[in-house]
């Protein structure tokens, strides 16, 4: 398989598939630009070696062509990152696409008007009657498979190579994401920068793992998390169940989590994980105490509580301090670390610490040489917004992406790449 480092792009048409979906404000400002600054390193690599990008994207889910989720809106931020004019073609399959890919000159890029304008690039009919016959929707699901094949078909065509730099839709199989794959022999089809580095980083953690390996796996529900939490079972040593799935394990063994979230229709299968847990030699590590509040709010009354010993009508909102160093004990005599969900309500500044001093136990893990991987939006965002996410091992982009790769799936948009 061909590695970007190795490839020469001069004189090739290179059509990259980046994750430029970025939040926009209501006057379509950028507020967070991480995932174009991800994409940059690749698009230089391709332009400085004499390629042409013609580079594609999604933004938002549009269910056709709208103002709103235009890529027109990031343009002068790509622009701006990437030091060169970049052109803009204002339909990815029309003419005017096809005739500004043609002339690109090496060194020059085109961006395309947002894919998922077309119904195509997600395989999925759009405006089936809610009443339609169950013939009529595999008619309409057949026609739509053929149009992505088509669709895929015709932005190969711009391009003599492609590139996916894209972990944020790898988990899709999508016209851009791996259909078009096909249309280019091994030679000439290749990760990006930002892609070979999340699959490393990844493979890392759960193939090439030094040990011990700790994951910290938050979230408000068992249920989202299930399969994540079996794959896990088989391969790390400590698990911290956190965040809201804290209060349907606290419940199931017993305790008292007064109106904490709670999936009651998991109880067993809670206690099921746990033995499963324990037959794998694997340390559940829960919370002993509780920041607890009185009503779901930033200014909530709050006391520190056991974790199974919240008073009715209180509910738990975050850690307390000594799950807080339980939780620091485990992380910093780790060597291998995944992190993926806050502790709390971290939206809530009053609920953050618990977040906060495990993000900061990270921190002090990988200063002493562990490899940390933070994923998942929350995360992500907890990383962010603590200042702290340059002192992590590795910050992924990637949300459903990285959740399905590290629940051991295969994604097609690897799978396209390098067969599995």
């Amino acid at each position: 398989m061909q590695t970007i480092d190795n490839f020469n792009f001069s004189g090739q048409k290179v059509f990259i598939r980046v994750d430029f979906n970025v939040p926009l404000d209501e006057k379509f400002n950028i507020t967070d630009d991480t995932r174009i600054r991800a994409a940059i390193p690749t698009l230089k690599k391709i332009l400085s070696d004499g390629g042409c990008a013609i580079i594609g994207s999604h933004l938002g889910r549009p269910t056709g062509v709208s103002e709103k989720y235009s890529l027109k809106h990031i343009l002068s931020r790509i622009t701006e990152l990437l030091g060169v004019h970049v052109d803009f073609a204002n339909d990815c399959l029309g003419r005017e696409a096809i005739e500004k890919s043609a002339a690109l000159k090496p060194g020059q890029a085109l961006l395309l008007e947002n894919l998922r304008f077309y119904a195509a690039e997600e395989g999925k009919p759009r405006g089936l009657a809610d009443d339609a016959s169950e013939d009529v929707i595999a008619a309409a699901k057949k026609a739509e498979k053929a149009n992505q094949k088509e669709m895929a078909k015709q932005l190969a065509s711009y391009a003599t190579v492609y590139v996916n730099d894209a972990f944020g839709t790898a988990h899709r199989a999508h016209a851009s994401t791996a259909i078009i794959a096909d249309y280019f022999d091994s030679d000439h089809k290749l990760f990006g920068y930002l892609m070979q580095n999340e699959i490393d980083a990844v493979e890392k953690v759960l193939k090439n793992t030094v040990r011990p390996f700790t994951a910290i796996m938050g979230g408000s529900k068992v249920s989202s998390k299930i399969d994540i939490i079996e794959n896990l079972l088989t391969k790390v040593d400590n698990l911290i169940i956190t965040g809201g799935m804290t209060y349907t394990f606290t419940k199931a063994l017993g305790g008292n989590i007064g109106n904490s979230i709670c999936e009651d229709d998991k109880l067993e299968l809670a206690l099921t994980l746990m033995e499963k847990a324990n037959e794998s030699n694997v340390n559940i590590v829960l919370a002993v105490d509780a920041k607890a509040a009185d009503s779901f709010s930033n200014d909530a009354k709050t006391k520190i509580v056991p974790v199974d010993a919240i008073p009715d009508h209180w509910q738990g909102l975050d850690i307390g301090p000594d799950t807080e160093k339980e939780f620091a004990k485990v992380i910093e005599n780790s060597k291998t670390i995944l992190w993926n969900g806050p502790t709390g309500v971290f939206e809530f500044e009053n609920f953050t610490h618990g977040s906060r001093a495990v993000g900061e136990a990270i921190v002090r893990a990988t200063k002493k040489g562990a490899f940390s991987l933070v994923g998942g939006g929350d995360s992500v965002a907890c990383v962010n917004k603590f200042g702290i996410a340059d002192q992590m091992s590795y910050v992924s982009t990637g949300g459903g992406a990285l959740l399905e790769f590290i629940e051991g799936k295969v994604l097609p948009g690897i799978k396209a790449i390098r067969g599995y």
